[in-house]
């Protein structure tokens, strides 16, 4: 490729990303359709970032209880962030966590897939790179997470999965890094 052409690449980069895992909680996740694959993905995810030291932001909707004890066991030294916007900018803790974290793309994962993952995504489109892990968010209709999916693909919003995440984090194989988060993918 010339120099003249050179294409900004769309892979995401650990250094410049954090993981935001939005909503996972007790009073909500039982009423999800897929709960249990969607539980297994975001709980990937969340082992992952722990290898790779990637940052890491939980968010709960108030009067919905805690985050899932599975998570918060993974995640003990990560405060939840408390909101009750459905858009987490709407949240000024929310803001001032991802601005003192100096990152410029937002790996989302949690529920609902077209209420807080979508407001979320669909707002922070104009100034962050943003990638929903399309296996790691849910609704309680799988219609309203696909149609979450598609809006916010029409509305440049990068639609991934876990294991691209991890993948294109990694960018290699055959480190101590790749072999210890093989266990997490086979």
């Amino acid at each position: 490729m010339s120099k003249k052409h050179k294409v900004q690449s769309s892979l995401i980069v650990a250094e410049g990303s954090v993981l935001v895992i939005i909503d996972m909680q007790e009073r909500l996740f039982p009423v999800m359709a897929e709960k249990e694959a969607l539980a297994d993905q975001v709980m990937r995810l969340v082992r992952f970032s722990k290898i790779v030291g990637l940052p890491v932001i939980v968010t709960e909707q108030e009067k919905l209880g805690s985050t899932l004890p599975e998570i918060k066991g993974e995640l003990a030294s990560v405060a939840p962030v408390p909101k009750v916007d459905f858009n987490c900018f709407g949240c000024e803790a929310f803001v001032k966590r991802v601005q003192d974290l100096n990152k410029r793309t937002l790996i989302l994962c949690g529920i609902e897939a077209h209420i807080c993952v979508a407001q979320t995504a669909l707002y922070a489109a104009s100034e962050y790179e943003v990638h929903v892990v399309s296996d790691a968010i849910a609704s309680r209709s799988p219609e309203n997470r696909r149609i979450a999916l598609e809006r916010m693909s029409r509305s440049g919003v990068t639609i991934t999965s876990t294991e691209m995440v991890i993948y294109e984090l990694l960018k290699k194989a055959g480190t101590d890094t790749f072999k210890e988060v093989l266990k997490l993918v086979k």
